[in-house]
């Protein structure tokens, strides 16, 4: 007898341990669920969201509201604090009344049942099924608190209509947080998941309003605060106020930094982005003003700060549901004249100046080339930089790339910050190679920046849901060029608004200029295909295009133009309110009034910056064929 009481004994004990060991033994269980990932813009407001099918915010414990906790309690678990994941009295209670009925018709899940099924099964009402809840909320009770499980339970628990998690239902339902519920609040909301296709007040009322009262009567208030509760019926809002992605073109683009981060596939985020919700409510309503409905015409705007390389703005087409390729980031056009300011930066950098002549007039350079200018309209005589860039002489330009050799301007286009691979021939100074209208943005902002260059910047900072900083932009931008010579070209670029800069061919921004309020430095760009514009004042750059994604021609004049009127009202958006501000230049420039026809110096002249010492000298009238035949004397007739 003693020997099978040992045995029995010996057997219980072995089963304990074999029970323990299989508890303990794999560790604390996963509990990470899936959440909402937040995106942030620069002024602290929600911009977007993401989530995999279920909007979940998680929030701690001590950040819900006392009175959401009484009433969870109350109505789901009692014996909460005080059993061991099961209760036992009202498992064989509930095991009674299933045996009766012959079916599983009663529940005797405790919370800490309901969390594990909510992480990790399913919710089939099957005796496989609740033994397998039964023994993950023992692991769970093996590892967490039970204020960690009730958190837990909290913000996994499903309120309907898309609501997961204690927040989430809180703002769907009275767009409000959870902190601030009110006893009347928190008894309606918890008495949901019961059932929520049947005590959502949106699909019952009534139902909903029975169940709020029975779990009123079970927590812990005074007489004074139940009638009080009773009385107060909620006002049920139903939405998310901010379900609509405000700039869905600019998180795409952040989502894609977030990869390249090293975040893939990570949920529960709070991304602190460089979004200025005004510059891109600007944007979306300049290139929605600026093409009419109907148009199969596309655009993608992107705005920088040239002071941090920040992307304050960037749209990537007209509608997003109707199309999420981002044509400012994934669509590659050729900038057309878009390139020129940056080869004559490098022209700058050899000697040339402001004042350095070609002749412009139809020219086949060596290989049977033959560009033409806009309209084919030719000075027929030599003209200087200053008025060359104002009218976009693409003579001059290309005249200018061979003299410096086309590898030089690939080069510094790639010190520009230009991936996208570029051609070294002729035609590039005209912009016969594709870029993306994000790296044109941040090239121009180097320039607007004088000369300082960094990535454009989306995102400040990444924390994880409890506050934790899991990445911090730091780097500062690079003074990559020479700051006088930017300068120098930043002056140039005016040139395109001042109708006065030629008298051959209308400079190319002279159509912008009664509608600008304030001092841009710009270009435009076209090609029979794209049409651009790029501009900034000292606080702010925006590159606008426009095209067809097919890459059809562009043959209406309305479409011509869009480019430059979506641009034009952005900038003057965005800038509404503020102090004008003047370009400044560095020491060792001066300011030299120049007739930019001839390039002698010209009291009331145009006001273009050289480097001391570079400055005409020779006053008006000047012979044109002598000033033109000294610069190089030795290159052949086609650069002159």
């Amino acid at each position: 007898m003693k020997k099978w009481l040992i045995a029995i004994l010996v057997s219980i004990i072995g089963a304990v341990i074999v029970f323990f060991y299989a508890l303990y033994a794999a560790g604390p269980p996963d509990v990470t669920v899936p959440r909402s990932t937040l995106f942030y813009a620069a002024d602290g407001t929600k911009a977007a969201e993401t989530h995999a099918g279920e909007k979940r915010y998680w929030i701690k414990l001590e950040d819900i509201s006392p009175l959401v906790i009484d009433a969870v309690v109350s109505i789901e678990d009692k014996q909460f604090y005080h059993h061991f994941g099961l209760d036992p009295k009202r498992i064989a209670g509930a095991a009674l009344a299933d045996i009766k009925a012959g079916a599983k018709v009663q529940g005797a899940s405790t919370i800490t049942q309901q969390y594990a099924r909510n992480v990790f099964l399913t919710h089939d009402k099957t005796w496989t099924r609740k033994a397998k809840e039964a023994w993950q909320a023992l692991r769970l009770e093996a590892f967490y608190s039970k204020d960690e499980i009730l958190e837990g339970y909290l913000n996994t628990v499903y309120f309907g209509h898309g609501a997961y998690g204690i927040e989430a239902a809180s703002q769907f339902y009275y767009g409000k947080s959870s902190a601030s519920l009110t006893a009347s609040e928190a008894a309606l909301l918890v008495g949901i998941p019961k059932g929520p296709s049947i005590y959502s007040p949106l699909v019952s009322r009534e139902k909903s309003e029975q169940r709020r009262r029975l779990i009123l009567s079970e927590m812990h208030l005074s007489k004074h605060e139940y009638e009080k509760a009773v009385a107060d019926a909620p006002s049920i809002t139903g939405a998310f106020a901010d379900d609509e992605n405000s700039a869905p073109y600019f998180i795409d683009a952040v989502r894609g930094e977030l990869e390249a981060l090293g975040f893939r596939e990570q949920s529960g985020l709070k991304v602190y982005t460089t979004l200025q919700p005004r510059h891109q409510k600007a944007a979306d309503k300049a290139i929605a003003d600026g093409i009419v409905s109907g148009a199969a015409i596309q655009s993608a705007l992107v705005s920088i700060d040239p002071a941090t390389h920040y992307v304050t703005a960037l749209s990537g087409g007209r509608n997003y549901r109707e199309s999420p390729f981002n044509r400012a980031v994934q669509a590659y056009r050729q900038p057309g004249s878009l390139m020129k300011p940056f080869l004559y930066y490098e022209a700058l950098g050899h000697g040339l100046t402001p004042v350095s002549k070609r002749k412009s007039e139809r020219t086949t350079f060596e290989g049977d080339y033959s560009p033409k200018n806009f309209n084919s309209q030719y000075a027929e005589r030599a003209v200087t930089m200053a008025e060359a860039l104002a009218v976009s002489d693409n003579i001059y330009a290309v005249k200018t790339n061979l003299l410096l050799e086309p590898e030089t301007l690939v080069q510094t286009m790639k010190q520009f910050g230009v991936t996208s691979k570029l051609e070294a021939v002729p035609s590039l100074a005209l912009g016969t190679s594709g870029m993306t209208v994000l790296e044109t943005g941040n090239a121009y902002a180097t320039i607007a920046s004088g000369g300082s260059f960094a990535k454009p910047v989306f995102i400040t900072r990444v924390e994880d849901m409890d506050g934790k900083v899991l990445y911090q932009y730091k780097k500062q931008p690079e003074q990559r060029f020479d700051e006088k010579k930017i300068a120098i070209l930043t002056r140039l670029m005016m040139g395109m608004f001042d109708k006065k800069m030629s008298d051959y061919a209308t400079p190319t921004g002279a159509v912008m200029a009664s509608s600008l309020t304030r001092t841009y430095a710009g270009k435009s760009g076209s090609t029979p295909y794209d049409y651009w514009m790029a501009g900034f004042t000292p606080s702010l750059v925006s590159v606008v295009w426009t095209g067809y994604d097919n890459g059809a021609e562009i043959t209406k004049t309305e479409d011509r133009s869009r480019a430059k009127v979506i641009w034009a009202q952005f900038m003057e958006e965005a800038h509404q309110g503020r102090r004008p501000q003047e370009f400044e230049w560095p020491s060792g420039l001066v300011e030299a009034e120049v007739d930019v026809k001839t390039g002698t110096a010209c009291s009331g002249g145009h006001k273009l910056l050289f480097e001391r010492g570079t400055e005409p000298t020779t006053k008006c009238p000047q012979d044109e064929e002598h000033t033109e035949d000294m610069l190089y004397p030795e290159l052949p007739d086609w650069f002159r």
